[in-house]
């Protein structure tokens, strides 16, 4: 059994699928592994490194691809990248299905089973395969650092001979992954937290790290929560109220780091123009939604604007402004999730198709869509 790893072609993408540490559990599978050359620089993971693990370096895409029966990216890959691949093998990445149905059909004619890594069930047994979960710890930890760059002045309370420095007031938008690990990295250094959700459950876990919850605490904010733990698109009327508090909560502001996401459809507008400029000069805004249009208003994915003295940052891909421990996670989370797709007697590709995690992230079988959201 060939297992390849190619080097990531989007210009932004600095992760890699594999490191030298799943090489080597992929090696005790009994797999081949091939890794191209150079897959995983950006990474801190040298060729040698991975040669050290037990892998084969190719010299291009086309080499590493060449009979692979698994295929591991961080991203989609285009349907040319997979040419030389053995028939039915398994591609596993995250996948992006919403909105690129034509790509999922070109890539499914290539007679390759795509996994989606982000459709993963949220149960007991698949929470170590959790990508977004292990992406979005890193994404918000970047947040806040990233933000502290950003901002000019000084986080924590500091109090000196000269006089004191009032600490930086911090509001998280969106309690997920990401916005917990926010607000306990801007409680650590040092700013004063405070943090809003539709998602009741959410006021507990804000509160036992010390933030402070905001939000309009009515019967629809008690229903707003889905069966898979996902927050419910709002009411306009309810939006309208939570805007109002918010806004006024956002004006008294020094940073507001907004993580809300509906999987499928754009960001929520959290954040409209009037709001943000309402801050005073020199705060900043970081856009973790700014892939999916943004949750400000003023946000443009990729760029930072400044709008009235205020920074809005349209980060992208803050995961991988931290590749080697974002690559170290993700390359567990496939792992963990391959691991499963291989016999142990046979040592072999072979896909159990009642399996609930293959139900739940395949997308292409046998040159169709397989998964009817995305079918054309």
């Amino acid at each position: 059994m060939r297992i390849a790893v190619q080097s990531e072609t989007d210009k932004n993408e600095t992760r890699v699928a594999a490191t030298p540490e799943t090489v080597k559990k992929f090696k005790a599978l009994g797999a081949e592994f091939v890794v191209q050359s150079g897959a995983g620089a950006i990474s801190g993971f040298s060729d040698a490194d991975y040669a050290a693990a037990g892998a084969t370096i190719a010299q291009s895409a086309a080499a590493a691809a060449d009979n692979a029966e698994i295929l591991l990216r961080v991203r989609r890959p285009a349907p040319g990248e997979l040419s030389g691949i053995a028939r039915g093998a398994a591609v596993v990445a995250i996948a992006d299905p919403f909105g690129h149905e034509k790509e999922l059909a070109a890539l499914a004619q290539t007679g390759a089973t795509l996994f989606a890594m982000e459709l993963m069930p949220r149960i007991t047994r698949a929470q170590v395969m959790d990508v977004l979960s292990s992406q979005a710890n890193i994404a918000g930890y970047r947040a806040v650092i990233d933000a502290a760059a950003e901002y000019g002045r000084a986080i924590p309370m500091m109090m000196t001979a000269a006089g004191t420095v009032p600490a930086a007031k911090i509001f998280i938008m969106g309690v997920g992954v990401a916005g917990l690990q926010a607000i306990a990295t801007a409680r650590r250094i040092g700013g004063i937290v405070s943090a809003t959700d539709v998602r009741p459950a959410t006021k507990e876990q804000v509160e036992s790290l010390g933030a402070k919850f905001v939000a309009v605490e009515n019967d629809e904010f008690r229903q707003a929560e889905t069966s898979g733990g996902y927050a419910k698109e709002m009411s306009p009327e309810y939006q309208a109220a939570q805007a109002e508090l918010v806004a006024a909560h956002i004006a008294k502001q020094d940073i507001v780091i907004t993580t809300a996401l509906i999987p499928g459809r754009p960001a929520p507008r959290l954040i409209s123009a009037a709001a943000a400029r309402s801050m005073r000069a020199g705060s900043v805004i970081i856009d973790l939604a700014a892939e999916r249009g943004g949750n400000c208003e003023l946000t443009k994915p990729g760029e930072t604007v400044v709008d009235n003295g205020v920074k809005i940052v349209g980060a992208g891909n803050l995961a991988g402004r931290l590749p080697a421990t974002a690559s170290s996670l993700y390359a567990k989370n496939l792992f963990a999730f391959v691991e499963t797709l291989i016999s142990k007697e046979t040592k072999t590709l072979a896909i159990d198709w009642n399996d609930e995690l293959v139900k739940a992230t395949a997308l292409t079988r046998d040159g169709a869509v397989i998964d009817s959201r995305f079918a054309a």
